[in-house]
Protein backbone atom coordinates (compact mmCIF):
# COMPACT_ATOMS: atom_id res chain seq x y z
CA UNK A 1 0.00 0.00 0.00
CA UNK A 2 1.31 3.43 -1.00
CA UNK A 3 -0.31 6.35 0.80
CA UNK A 4 0.27 9.98 -0.16
CA UNK A 5 0.02 12.33 2.83
CA UNK A 6 -0.48 16.05 2.21
CA UNK A 7 -0.91 18.94 4.64
CA UNK A 8 -1.14 22.72 4.99
CA UNK A 9 -2.32 23.50 1.47
CA UNK A 10 -3.41 26.94 2.68
CA UNK A 11 -5.66 27.79 -0.27
CA UNK A 12 -2.76 27.46 -2.72
CA UNK A 13 -4.55 25.85 -5.66
CA UNK A 14 -1.53 26.00 -7.98
CA UNK A 15 0.61 24.03 -5.53
CA UNK A 16 -2.16 21.52 -4.85
CA UNK A 17 -2.70 20.87 -8.57
CA UNK A 18 0.99 20.11 -9.12
CA UNK A 19 1.16 17.86 -6.06
CA UNK A 20 -1.93 15.94 -7.18
CA UNK A 21 -0.45 15.61 -10.67
CA UNK A 22 2.70 14.12 -9.16
CA UNK A 23 0.64 11.81 -6.95
CA UNK A 24 -1.26 10.67 -10.03
CA UNK A 25 1.91 9.38 -11.67
CA UNK A 26 3.42 7.88 -8.50
CA UNK A 27 1.44 4.64 -8.22
CA UNK A 28 -0.38 5.78 -5.08
CA UNK A 29 -3.32 3.83 -3.62
CA UNK A 30 -4.83 6.57 -1.46
CA UNK A 31 -4.40 10.17 -0.31
CA UNK A 32 -4.93 11.65 3.16
CA UNK A 33 -4.88 15.35 4.09
CA UNK A 34 -3.78 16.64 7.49
CA UNK A 35 -5.76 19.87 7.47
CA UNK A 36 -5.20 23.61 7.00
CA UNK A 37 -6.61 23.43 3.50
CA UNK A 38 -7.44 27.14 3.90
CA UNK A 39 -5.92 30.35 5.26
CA UNK A 40 -3.17 32.64 3.87
CA UNK A 41 -3.82 31.69 0.23
CA UNK A 42 -6.16 33.15 -2.43
CA UNK A 43 -8.35 30.20 -3.45
CA UNK A 44 -9.82 28.50 -0.37
CA UNK A 45 -13.12 27.49 -1.94
CA UNK A 46 -11.60 25.81 -5.04
CA UNK A 47 -9.06 23.98 -2.87
CA UNK A 48 -11.68 22.57 -0.51
CA UNK A 49 -13.92 21.72 -3.46
CA UNK A 50 -11.09 19.75 -5.05
CA UNK A 51 -10.45 17.86 -1.80
CA UNK A 52 -14.17 17.10 -1.59
CA UNK A 53 -14.58 16.08 -5.24
CA UNK A 54 -11.59 13.74 -5.04
CA UNK A 55 -12.97 12.25 -1.82
CA UNK A 56 -9.69 12.85 0.06
CA UNK A 57 -10.15 12.25 3.82
CA UNK A 58 -9.07 15.33 5.77
CA UNK A 59 -8.59 16.10 9.45
CA UNK A 60 -9.38 19.40 11.15
CA UNK A 61 -6.59 21.97 11.12
CA UNK A 62 -6.37 25.09 13.26
CA UNK A 63 -7.41 27.27 10.31
CA UNK A 64 -10.53 25.17 9.74
CA UNK A 65 -11.27 25.48 13.46
CA UNK A 66 -11.19 29.26 13.20
CA UNK A 67 -13.61 29.24 10.27
CA UNK A 68 -16.10 26.85 11.87
CA UNK A 69 -15.83 28.36 15.37
CA UNK A 70 -14.74 32.00 15.25
CA UNK A 71 -13.85 31.98 18.96
CA UNK A 72 -10.61 30.39 17.74
CA UNK A 73 -9.73 33.58 15.81
CA UNK A 74 -8.32 35.03 19.03
CA UNK A 75 -5.73 32.25 19.02
CA UNK A 76 -4.06 33.70 15.89
CA UNK A 77 -1.68 36.62 15.50
CA UNK A 78 -3.19 39.81 13.97
CA UNK A 79 -1.92 39.14 10.44
CA UNK A 80 -3.19 35.55 10.37
CA UNK A 81 -6.49 36.71 11.87
CA UNK A 82 -6.87 39.30 9.10
CA UNK A 83 -6.19 36.59 6.53
CA UNK A 84 -8.78 34.29 8.08
CA UNK A 85 -11.46 36.98 8.13
CA UNK A 86 -10.88 37.50 4.40
CA UNK A 87 -10.86 33.71 3.91
CA UNK A 88 -14.29 33.45 5.53
CA UNK A 89 -15.57 35.99 2.98
CA UNK A 90 -14.15 33.86 0.14
CA UNK A 91 -15.79 30.63 1.33
CA UNK A 92 -19.32 29.57 0.45
CA UNK A 93 -21.70 28.44 3.17
CA UNK A 94 -21.70 25.00 1.59
CA UNK A 95 -17.91 24.78 1.86
CA UNK A 96 -17.88 25.94 5.49
CA UNK A 97 -20.49 23.31 6.28
CA UNK A 98 -18.31 20.65 4.63
CA UNK A 99 -15.23 21.78 6.58
CA UNK A 100 -17.16 21.59 9.85
CA UNK A 101 -17.40 17.83 9.32
CA UNK A 102 -13.64 17.30 9.49
CA UNK A 103 -12.61 15.04 12.39
CA UNK A 104 -9.75 15.87 14.81
CA UNK A 105 -7.85 12.76 13.75
CA UNK A 106 -8.06 9.73 11.49
CA UNK A 107 -6.85 6.16 11.89
CA UNK A 108 -5.97 4.46 8.62
CA UNK A 109 -3.72 1.45 7.91
CA UNK A 110 -2.97 1.17 11.66
CA UNK A 111 -1.55 4.70 11.54
CA UNK A 112 -2.70 7.98 13.14
CA UNK A 113 -3.19 11.19 11.16
CA UNK A 114 -3.61 14.49 13.03
CA UNK A 115 -2.90 18.13 12.21
CA UNK A 116 -0.87 19.34 15.18
CA UNK A 117 0.14 16.66 17.65
CA UNK A 118 -1.20 13.29 18.78
CA UNK A 119 -3.58 12.14 19.91
CA UNK A 120 -5.93 14.80 18.46
CA UNK A 121 -4.65 18.38 18.76
CA UNK A 122 -5.07 20.81 15.87
CA UNK A 123 -3.27 23.61 17.71
CA UNK A 124 -0.23 22.12 19.50
CA UNK A 125 3.05 22.73 17.68
CA UNK A 126 5.69 20.04 17.66
CA UNK A 127 8.34 22.44 18.97
CA UNK A 128 6.20 23.14 22.05
CA UNK A 129 6.41 19.53 23.25
CA UNK A 130 9.05 18.66 25.86
CA UNK A 131 11.06 15.44 25.80
CA UNK A 132 9.09 14.08 28.75
CA UNK A 133 5.78 14.89 27.05
CA UNK A 134 7.05 13.32 23.85
CA UNK A 135 7.99 10.08 25.60
CA UNK A 136 4.63 9.99 27.35
CA UNK A 137 2.84 10.51 24.01
CA UNK A 138 4.73 7.68 22.35
CA UNK A 139 4.00 5.32 25.24
CA UNK A 140 0.29 6.17 25.14
CA UNK A 141 0.03 6.02 21.34
CA UNK A 142 -1.32 2.67 20.16
CA UNK A 143 -0.21 3.23 16.59
CA UNK A 144 3.39 2.82 15.45
CA UNK A 145 3.32 5.88 13.18
CA UNK A 146 1.62 9.26 13.41
CA UNK A 147 1.75 11.79 10.58
CA UNK A 148 1.38 15.49 11.46
CA UNK A 149 1.67 18.93 9.83
CA UNK A 150 1.08 22.40 11.34
CA UNK A 151 4.69 23.67 11.66
CA UNK A 152 5.38 23.60 7.89
CA UNK A 153 8.78 22.04 8.66
CA UNK A 154 9.73 18.51 7.62
CA UNK A 155 10.92 16.40 10.54
CA UNK A 156 10.93 12.79 11.71
CA UNK A 157 10.89 11.86 15.40
CA UNK A 158 12.02 8.33 16.16
CA UNK A 159 11.41 6.53 19.49
CA UNK A 160 13.09 3.19 20.15
CA UNK A 161 11.44 2.69 23.53
CA UNK A 162 14.16 4.59 25.40
CA UNK A 163 15.64 7.39 23.29
CA UNK A 164 13.97 10.04 21.13
CA UNK A 165 15.79 11.21 17.99
CA UNK A 166 14.69 14.25 15.98
CA UNK A 167 15.93 14.54 12.39
CA UNK A 168 15.09 17.09 9.67
CA UNK A 169 13.78 15.58 6.46
CA UNK A 170 15.04 16.40 2.99
CA UNK A 171 14.04 15.23 -0.48
CA UNK A 172 14.84 11.55 -0.10
CA UNK A 173 13.58 8.07 0.72
CA UNK A 174 13.80 7.27 4.43
CA UNK A 175 13.70 3.66 5.61
CA UNK A 176 11.88 3.06 8.89
CA UNK A 177 12.69 0.57 11.65
CA UNK A 178 9.78 -1.78 12.29
CA UNK A 179 10.70 -1.93 15.99
CA UNK A 180 10.43 1.83 16.48
CA UNK A 181 7.61 4.38 16.72
CA UNK A 182 7.50 7.57 14.68
CA UNK A 183 5.93 11.00 14.58
CA UNK A 184 6.51 12.39 11.09
CA UNK A 185 5.95 16.03 10.17
CA UNK A 186 5.36 16.13 6.43
CA UNK A 187 5.79 19.86 5.81
CA UNK A 188 3.47 22.04 3.74
CA UNK A 189 2.03 21.92 0.24
CA UNK A 190 1.08 25.58 0.07
CA UNK A 191 3.39 27.56 2.34
CA UNK A 192 6.71 25.85 3.21
CA UNK A 193 8.82 27.56 5.86
CA UNK A 194 12.00 25.49 5.63
CA UNK A 195 14.01 27.62 3.22
CA UNK A 196 12.82 25.76 0.12
CA UNK A 197 9.63 27.08 -1.44
CA UNK A 198 8.65 23.97 -3.40
CA UNK A 199 5.42 22.22 -2.39
CA UNK A 200 6.14 19.31 -0.01
CA UNK A 201 4.40 16.02 0.64
CA UNK A 202 5.31 12.40 1.43
CA UNK A 203 4.46 8.94 0.13
CA UNK A 204 4.34 6.23 2.78
CA UNK A 205 4.98 2.74 1.45
CA UNK A 206 3.58 0.30 4.00
CA UNK A 207 5.11 -2.74 2.31
CA UNK A 208 8.62 -1.33 1.95
CA UNK A 209 8.27 0.46 5.31
CA UNK A 210 9.67 3.75 4.07
CA UNK A 211 8.62 7.30 3.33
CA UNK A 212 9.52 9.25 0.21
CA UNK A 213 9.74 13.00 0.69
CA UNK A 214 8.74 14.89 -2.46
CA UNK A 215 9.57 18.49 -3.45
CA UNK A 216 7.28 19.76 -6.22
CA UNK A 217 7.76 23.02 -8.20
CA UNK A 218 4.80 25.19 -9.20
CA UNK A 219 4.03 28.70 -10.47
CA UNK A 220 4.66 30.72 -7.30
CA UNK A 221 4.51 34.13 -9.02
CA UNK A 222 0.95 33.39 -10.13
CA UNK A 223 -0.05 32.63 -6.54
CA UNK A 224 1.62 35.80 -5.25
CA UNK A 225 -0.38 37.87 -7.74
CA UNK A 226 -3.60 36.10 -6.75
CA UNK A 227 -2.97 36.76 -3.04
CA UNK A 228 -2.51 40.46 -3.70
CA UNK A 229 -5.59 40.60 -5.96
CA UNK A 230 -7.68 38.84 -3.31
CA UNK A 231 -6.90 41.54 -0.75
CA UNK A 232 -4.99 39.21 1.57
CA UNK A 233 -1.98 40.38 3.61
CA UNK A 234 1.00 40.94 1.29
CA UNK A 235 3.29 39.23 3.78
CA UNK A 236 1.58 35.94 3.00
CA UNK A 237 2.39 36.47 -0.68
CA UNK A 238 6.08 37.25 -0.59
CA UNK A 239 6.90 34.48 1.89
CA UNK A 240 6.30 32.09 -1.03
CA UNK A 241 9.17 33.48 -3.11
Amino acid sequence: MRVAVISDIHANLEALKQVLFDIGRSNVDSVICLGDTIGYGPEPDPVVTMIKDLDIPCVMGNHELAVTDQDYLQWFNPLARKSLLRTIELLSGKTINFISGFKPYLIRHDCRFVHGFPPDSATTYLFQVSEDEMQHTFKQMKERICFIGHTHHLQIIDFNGEVITRTPLTQSIVNLNRKNQYIINIGSVGQPRDGNNHAKYVIWDTSEDNIQVKFIPYDMVSVVNKIIAAGLPIGHAFCLL
